[in-house]
């Protein structure tokens, strides 16, 4: 059996974080809750840089058919990249950083936290744009996307 505490304090001195996210979240059902809950645990386990992830879903509100409650999900992740990744992709509505008391980030880890950003904000806008886009504007879009993506071949080759 895994020593939660034992596992969370070595991750955190080098250089992990331990957080609660705060979800909220609606169905049709009781029971269609706690299934998007333990999905949503599923896919922020499923998250690069995870070591763990548990989630508590509070007791459903019911008005006018739909279902809602907030979920907390307790994660601890190997960086804040790792961290600031799952927030990109899943929006909690509230963070709390419970440990460790001051997080410093070497310039490779700066680097890796903005590009993580960066990138997440690229794919909204991408996904956004192809559904808005339609003929001349979509192939316009899409050469555009090609470009950059040479672009970036090039700045990484140096």
């Amino acid at each position: 059996m895994v020593d939660i505490d034992k596992l969370t304090k070595e991750t955190i001195s080098k250089g992990g974080l331990l957080a609660v996210l705060y979800f909220d979240m609606s169905a049709q059902s009781k029971d269609g809750l706690q299934q998007l809950g333990a999905a949503l645990v599923q896919k922020i386990l499923e998250t690069p840089g995870v070591v763990y992830a548990m989630g508590e879903i509070e007791e459903p509100i019911e008005n006018e058919g739909l279902f809602s409650c907030p979920v907390e999900v307790k994660v601890l992740t190997r960086s804040l990249a790792s961290l600031a990744k799952i927030c990109g992709n899943h929006a909690p509505f509230s963070v709390e950083l419970k440990r460790p008391d001051e997080i410093k980030l070497t310039v490779d880890q700066a680097h890796d936290l903005l590009m993580g950003i960066s990138l997440n904000n690229y794919e909204l806008k991408k996904l956004i744009l192809e559904k808005v886009y339609k003929g001349e504007q979509l192939l316009q879009f899409r050469k555009q996307v090609q470009n950059r993506m040479e672009l970036s071949k090039k700045v990484l080759e140096g």
